[in-house]
């Protein structure tokens, strides 16, 4: 499988939120295993309050299949709750990778 794309989400937490944040992504690892489309999935943690997702996929379709799958419905019924902004999305393409297991 050759994977050309990519998203960035950046999430800010709010004051006191930094924990539901992280237990969140955390639990969003089960939902993503159920995407067949998402083969490469991280939860980051880049600051005290600021995190991350990082996903990759083959094709611009199944990009906007996770899109609008159960990981970003449920981040999204979540944002006023747990973030101090909406999450930053951006499209990636994806010029070269590496994934060996160590």
């Amino acid at each position: 499988m050759t994977i050309k794309c990519g998203l960035f989400v950046r999430l800010e937490a709010k004051p006191g939120k930094e924990q539901a944040v992280a237990d969140f992504l955390a639990a969003g690892l089960d939902l993503t295993n159920r995407e067949a489309g998402t083969p490469i999935w991280f939860a980051l943690k880049l600051s005290p309050t600021t995190f991350g997702v990082f996903d990759a996929f083959a094709s611009e379709e199944d990009r906007q299949a996770h899109l609008a799958g159960n990981m970003a419905k449920a981040l999204m019924s979540r944002v006023d709750e747990m973030l101090a902004k909406p999450p930053s999305v951006e499209p990636v393409d994806i010029l070269a990778m590496k994934n060996q297991p160590a």
